[in-house]
């Protein structure tokens, strides 16, 4: 079971990932594709080509972390993304929902208040 302080920013990256990086090549991946300092906080998503492995890389106050996770079958789906991103914004809710396997697009979110910002 993954916990987390939240509310945390969470950053999808769009892009293919190798798997084979580690801390160095998905934080410089971060820094480059979705212009964003690892360092800083937050929790950035990463998922191959074949999208049956993603990586979830965070800073935990004192060094970097890594969660991995592959399926043995079927694929992640991934939120829908825009041609022009290469990072899509996540909710602490819709990242538990890939974790376990639902798919974004059937689910429809009743309407709550939100306090204007």
């Amino acid at each position: 079971m993954l916990s987390l302080a939240l509310p945390v920013e969470i950053y999808f990256c769009t892009e293919a990932t190798d798997m084979r990086r580690g801390f160095d090549g998905l934080m410089r991946m971060a820094e480059e594709h979705l212009a964003r300092d690892v360092l800083s906080g937050g929790l950035y998503v990463f998922v191959n080509r074949r999208r049956d492995r993603l990586k979830l890389l965070y800073w935990d106050n004192d060094g970097l972390a890594i969660w991995h996770k592959r399926l043995e079958s079927g694929r992640f789906q991934i939120p829908p993304i825009t041609a022009e991103s290469c990072c899509v914004t996540l909710t602490g809710m819709q990242l538990a929902l890939i974790l376990g396997g639902i798919d974004l697009a059937s689910v429809r979110q009743r309407k709550r208040y939100r306090r204007p910002a």
